[in-house]
């Protein structure tokens, strides 16, 4: 199994723990490539499904909330990557 398999494994999981940096690396597994917006918010875009997922960054820590995980597995499978 790959790093990257090992890491969605843990994200679909739904952890407590998972972090924005692990976030960045899973997304760019799938082609997405982040995009800074005003504040804590953030586009991530995929060009070849032309595709976005926006959310906000968590702060003041660095750990995902549980609705941002929900929602980001929601759009993965919506566009047919899970």
């Amino acid at each position: 199994m790959t790093k990257a398999e090992k890491l969605l494994n843990q994200f679909l999981s739904r952890p407590k723990d998972f972090t924005y940096n692990e976030l960045l690396r899973l997304l760019s597994s799938f082609g997405y490539k982040e995009q800074l917006g005003s504040g804590s918010s953030v586009v991530f875009f995929n060009v070849e499904l032309k595709h976005n997922i926006k959310l906000h960054k968590p702060h003041p820590g660095n750990v995902l909330k549980r609705y941002q995980i929900d929602l980001i597995i929601q759009e993965l499978k919506s566009n047919g990557l899970l």
